[in-house]
């Protein structure tokens, strides 16, 4: 068994000391993706609907740098720095989505990095 790192300049460049993602067998486990432009570093703190869209096509990238997909996503971890922002975050997350929604947990925390109010994370699984 051995782990492979995944990178791609496409998504957003690790703020810490991690990987944007690694796989191990036939599970990708992928770091947990904000708001971030990938080109420029900017960081998006506006609308909460356009933070998830940025976020989740950061995760789309990062995905796609192991071939692979949505489809391939089983788990998904949501972290929100409020819950009245939950159903928006689903309306946009539910885009990317559309049939066989993968388990999901969503958890309200208290701060995220760069001040952003949603990060995403998530685990696929190559077929």
């Amino acid at each position: 068994m051995k782990k492979e790192v995944f990178v791609t300049d496409k998504a957003p460049a690790p703020v810490g000391p991690y990987s944007q993602a690694i796989a191990w067998n036939q599970m990708l486990f992928c770091s947990g993706q904000i708001p971030l432009d990938a080109k420029t570093g900017e960081v998006f703190t506006g609308d909460i609907k356009e933070q998830t869209r940025i976020a989740m096509n950061n995760a789309g990238e990062v995905l796609k740098a192991a071939g692979l997909n949505f489809d391939n996503v089983v788990k998904t971890t949501i972290f929100i720095t409020s819950m009245n922002d939950f159903s928006m975050v689903n309306e946009v997350y539910s885009t990317y989505f559309k049939e066989l929604p993968p388990a999901r947990s969503c958890v309200e925390v208290s701060a995220l990095p760069k001040g952003v109010n949603v990060e995403v994370e998530f685990i696929a699984a190559k077929a």
